[in-house]
């Protein structure tokens, strides 16, 4: 027993003396504060071609490993800042001189679209292999937890969004489990991911607009390093008005749908995933109110319409979105409505808010369609006649009331489209090739 007490007794002093020493060398081999400030400026700038400013930096082995960063600064026009950075690595791996990053914490950060937009193909592959010094290595789960708090993005438009998050990683950079939520905002406004077992299939559950929007997401690997992210999601009871207001943003019909979503992408990283994605919706509003005009005014004076509101008792249709340089598109198509006797149908796409479509008003059920164009903004939206179909309606108030202007402007659109109409006439002419002296 004696014996037993003895070397317990002894090996906890060797183990203590193997810290302290440890420690020592540590702290003989690891740089000040200051030369740990220099180095993260100076690999970063090396990686991406842009200067980092790092207001100030800190380390300690006790109790835990912990390194922090606070103030940085991208030198940009519109600089990319973040107020603080903690990185909690494991000890055993850093004596291993391998990476292996217990959490990584960001608070306060602004982001500028046009300023991420500068990194593209920067921190990629063997560019972010060059931030590390000598022989360092990766572990098989580099970083196991990310949290960020009050991350702001600022859009295309300077529109300003907060942002927490926290992801919780598997080998692969395959999220366990992840959520995205805007904080401060009623109703709740999040999105969990759930890995299922091994498997690259996510369980995804989204509350917005004081509904859900559930399903099931999968992440398949292509050739040449490719992935393909594809989602099946079920809109239920989700209030168009409120999940909109969540973004600070505004749009022309309220009320709660539900449906189906499908979604796909192919990138061969996160961001391209993200920049990539398509999105396409077929859903039910049952009622709806647009805002902007008044359908039931619309014959034969469409200016009237303007300033009043629609309620539907119905509205269907497809809504795809697709990212582009110019912002998101939105593409609405075979769009259907009704309200009492009055249906109307057709197609819109919005960019940038800006409107554009065409509208057809059922006087007689599914027999006659006032055809009319859909222009302005989301904020001022505005119906229309074509010059052709005006002119059609002219002719068919004169020969019969009611019925007739719209029989009328029907046929006089369709003669417009037939010999070329607005649209044609707003194509730029190409100007003539000039001969040669």
């Amino acid at each position: 027993m004696k014996h037993a007490r003895r070397w317990l007794v002894g090996s906890v002093v060797a183990v203590l003396l193997l810290l302290g020493g440890g420690a020592w060398f540590a702290w003989r081999m690891l740089p000040s504060d200051e030369a740990l400030a220099a180095q993260i400026e100076e690999s970063f700038q090396k990686a991406t071609g842009i200067a980092l400013r790092v207001g100030s930096a800190s380390w300690s082995l006790r109790p835990a490993p912990v390194v922090v960063l606070e103030d940085l600064a991208t030198t940009q026009d519109k600089p990319i800042t973040v107020r603080r950075v903690v990185l909690r690595p494991r000890l055993a791996a850093l004596w291993r001189r391998s990476i292996a990053i217990e959490a990584i914490e960001v608070e306060g950060a602004v982001l500028p679209r046009a300023s991420v937009r500068a990194f593209r193909g920067h921190l990629e592959g063997g560019e972010v292999s060059g931030m590390l010094a000598g022989a360092w290595t990766t572990a098989q789960i580099p970083v196991e937890r990310v949290r960020l708090r009050d991350i702001v993005w600022i859009n295309r438009r300077g529109l300003a969004l907060a942002y927490d998050a926290d992801v919780r990683f598997d080998p692969g950079w395959r999220p366990r489990e992840a959520e995205v939520r805007r904080p401060g905002v009623s109703p709740t406004t999040r999105l969990r991911a759930t890995r299922e077992g091994d498997e690259d299939r996510w369980r995804v559950e989204i509350d917005a607009g004081g509904g859900t929007w559930n399903g099931q997401g999968a992440l398949e690997t292509l050739d040449q390093g490719r992935m393909r992210l594809t989602a099946q999601l079920e809109p239920r009871d989700v209030n168009l008005g409120e999940l909109l207001r969540a973004f600070e943003r505004h749009q022309v019909v309220e009320g709660r749908f539900g449906g189906r979503t499908e979604v796909r992408s192919e990138g061969r990283n996160v961001g391209e995933l993200v920049r990539q994605a398509h999105t396409r919706t077929r859903f039910t509003m049952r009622p709806a109110t647009v805002q902007g005009f008044d359908l039931s005014k619309v014959v034969g004076a469409p200016g009237a319409a303007r300033g009043g509101q629609t309620v539907l008792d119905e509205l269907s249709g497809t809504l795809e979105t697709q990212n582009t340089d110019d912002g998101i598109q939105l593409r609405y198509s075979g769009l259907q409505a009704r309200s009492g006797v009055l249906s109307a149908s057709g197609s819109a796409t919005v960019l940038n808010r800006r409107l554009n479509g065409e509208l057809a008003i059922d006087l007689v059920d599914g027999v006659v369609g006032l055809p009319l164009k859909l222009a302005g903004t989301l904020d001022d939206p505005q119906l229309s006649m074509t010059g052709g179909a005006l002119a059609g309606a002219a002719v068919g108030t004169a020969v019969l009331p009611g019925v007739g202007t719209a029989i009328g402007a029907r046929v006089g659109q369709q003669v417009e489209k037939l010999f070329g109409g607005e649209d044609e006439k707003k194509k730029p002419q190409r100007p003539a090739p000039r001969k040669s002296p």
